[in-house]
């Protein structure tokens, strides 16, 4: 769970990065930046959440 707590960490930094970098520069790369490590985080984590709910179904 620790692991898990320093990755969201490290993507919540990592896309307030990739927003502030726009803002300053309007360069739209670090936006589709941001996105891509949104939309890979929310699979990860929808991973993550499926692999604990079959694992309590498993166990009853």
């Amino acid at each position: 769970m620790l692991l898990l707590r320093i990755v969201g960490v490290l993507v919540a930094i990592t896309i307030g990065a990739g927003i502030v970098a726009f803002l300053l520069t309007r360069d739209r790369r670090y936006l589709h930046l941001s996105w891509r490590v949104t939309k890979y985080a929310a699979l990860f984590a929808l991973v993550v959440l499926s692999l604990m709910f079959f694992e309590r179904v498993i166990v009853l």
